[in-house]
């Protein structure tokens, strides 16, 4: 049956043309004062290019034969896309054709792509399209490891990027929608992109959630509780007990300082620190300071002694304990990692045992992450920092992004620009976009030390005055990784835990990714785990024995770490007034954002 015809309001459809003519003004003038980005920061330098297309017109000469394969191989299948689309416009027998070569996109799944023959030829198209650069691509030879990775990512970029979900013209939804609407739907698209550009000072960062649904301390971080301790680098947040009884020995959470502490902390349903301080755990956070220019000279050993050093001896003395507990999460758990191993060969006997969420701290695998851990990425960021003395939130926004491009670039831009939709009023995303900047020190000797040279792993990485190696982690540990993590890769993950020298040592895999599978209650059992009665040498063989197990690994953990947080006392033994508020949770560093382009 034949889709009516939409009838288009005309006096509407000239008054949304004329907006759109004051939109592009703004966006021009938006444009305009875009200041000159750094090409070394936005991708490959050109000695990445020149090798890869020396490597493949060598490799076109040296294997003519294959060229001529392919060639005829992409002829053929675009030879079937075109008979394809003239049996169903003169035939009228739609042929039900499901693609071998579809790129992963769910932006190519609607109505539109499946039954106009027109909008099925593009779809067909492309999907061969895409399916002939990566087959082109593939083995050629000339190239090592490292650059056949960057290749196959690079050009994926690509290929993502020009599919025609993201274009207007070759978007039948977007299309039907700007009919059907009279243009309305593209002047709110306008209007979504400007005020992206503006929000980010000519840069633009899509907006994953609605910016006025959310506010920290309102309606996410609501854990009562208050800051004990402020120094340059961190608030010490304790929460407050729910139950009458609590553990003697207190826990202690190193968050990442990439982002801010209160992914741990969206909303009650699903907030960590809810979850343990409702079990009867006294919960302490660090809540880092977002930094700017005048936190240059700030490095590991900063993070280390005025962080994560102090942060210890504060809940210590707080709490008039002699140990504590301790969680470190993706870079807090690296930086946790190393002060670990310092205080084993200072002979500080302050932690209990210590847990890990998605933590790398062997370096040899980094997954997708290493195709911007090269000389060419990382001396754009040298440069960069020394020029700003911090890194932007842009720069890490971004990077995070496009690893997963179609879900966090593409098919938001499609839905807010062409669509004209308003972003979704999800706290994780939320939070995704509530990003930090980098002190200048800290994010080389991260990126040049630990991520390409893995010091901590091998020959020992220098801090405090010591030489530490992950054999010198020995304290009890329980660690889990995500599957389908595009951050701190599983098995990368599991190769560091693997290397410590600890006894006691539990590890874990939760299904999902970085953030949801760690944000995962209970209450929701979303997502299930595996584990193993023992660690294997490698994480593949530890796969092959692990036993999955529905549910969340909060429970599991939550056991393992109640059996080493002493006997239950009194809560006011815990907070009995004997430290000054220095302000109610969530604090004041949390609060502080900067621009995406670190202006």
């Amino acid at each position: 049956m034949t889709e009516p015809t939409p009838t288009i309001d005309s006096r509407k459809l000239k008054e949304n043309l004329e907006k759109l003519e004051e939109l592009n003004q703004r966006f021009l003038n938006v444009l305009a004062q875009k200041k000159p980005s750094n090409p070394a920061t936005l991708g490959p330098g050109h000695e990445f290019f020149s090798d890869t297309l020396t490597s493949i017109m060598q490799d076109s000469i040296n294997n003519p034969a294959r060229l001529f394969e392919l060639q005829v191989s992409y002829w053929g299948e675009s030879l079937q896309n075109w008979i394809r689309l003239k049996e169903s416009m003169f035939l009228a027998s739609e042929t039900q054709h499901a693609s071998k070569n579809s790129p992963h996109s769910t932006s190519l799944g609607g109505d539109f792509w499946k039954t106009n023959p027109l909008f099925k030829l593009v779809k067909e198209q492309y999907e061969t399209n895409a399916a002939a650069v990566r087959r082109a691509l593939t083995d050629i030879d000339g190239l090592d490891d490292a650059q056949r990775q960057r290749l196959a990512f690079f050009s994926g970029q690509i290929v993502e990027m020009m599919s025609p979900a993201n274009f207007l013209a070759t978007n039948p939804e977007a299309l039907e929608r700007a009919a059907s609407t009279g243009g309305e739907s593209l002047v709110r698209g306008l209007e979504n992109l400007v005020r992206d550009l503006e929000h980010n000072d000519g840069e633009l960062l899509v907006t994953l959630a609605d910016r006025d649904a959310f506010s920290v301390g309102d309606n996410l971080a609501t854990s009562q509780g208050d800051v004990v301790y402020r120094n340059e680098l961190f608030e010490l947040i304790q929460f407050s007990p729910t139950t009458e009884k609590v553990h003697r020995i207190p826990l202690l959470i190193v968050p990442p300082w990439i982002n801010k502490y209160y992914i741990l902390d969206l909303k009650p349903e699903n907030s960590l620190i809810g979850w343990l301080v409702n079990r009867g755990f006294t919960v302490f956070i660090m809540s880092w300071v977002n930094p700017t220019e005048r936190h240059r000279d700030i490095g590991m050993d900063a993070y280390a002694s005025d962080g994560c050093l102090t942060a210890i001896n504060e809940v210590k003395k707080i709490t008039e304990e002699n140990k504590v507990n301790v969680v470190g999460y993706c870079i807090g758990g690296t930086l946790l990692a190393l002060v670990l191993a310092y205080m084993s060969r200072t002979r500080n006997q302050s932690v209990r045992s210590a847990t890990f969420f998605t933590t790398l701290t062997d370096f040899t695998e980094l997954g997708e992450l290493s195709v911007f851990v090269e000389n060419d990425f990382l001396a754009g960021i040298e440069s960069e920092v020394e020029r700003r003395g911090y890194l932007p939130s842009l720069f890490m926004s971004r990077t995070f992004s496009f690893m997963r491009a179609n879900d966090l670039v593409y098919a938001p831009a499609v839905r807010l620009y062409l669509m004209g939709e308003a972003p979704p009023a999800f706290d994780l995303l939320y939070w995704n976009g509530d990003s930090t900047n980098l002190p200048a020190r800290m994010t080389v000797e991260y990126l040049r030390r630990l991520c390409q040279r893995n010091e901590f792993a091998t020959q020992g990485f220098d801090l405090l005055g010591e030489k530490v190696t992950l054999r010198d982690v020995r304290h009890p540990l329980f660690a889990i990784a995500c599957e389908t993590d595009h951050i701190a890769n599983w098995p990368g993950s599991y190769r560091g835990i693997v290397s410590m020298a600890s006894r006691d040592k539990t590890f874990v895999l939760s299904q999902s990714g970085h953030i949801a599978g760690i944000v995962n209650p209970p209450s929701r059992d979303r997502y299930g785990y595996y584990t193993a009665d023992k660690l294997a040498r490698t994480a593949s063989q530890w796969q092959a024995n692990a036993t999955f197990n529905e549910g969340s690994w909060w429970r599991l953990w939550g056991d393992w770490l109640a059996r080493r947080s002493g006997a239950m006392i009194d809560s006011s033994a815990m907070t009995g007034g004997k430290t000054p508020s220095l302000g109610a949770a969530p604090g004041t560093y949390v609060l502080a954002s900067h621009s995406a382009s670190g202006a």
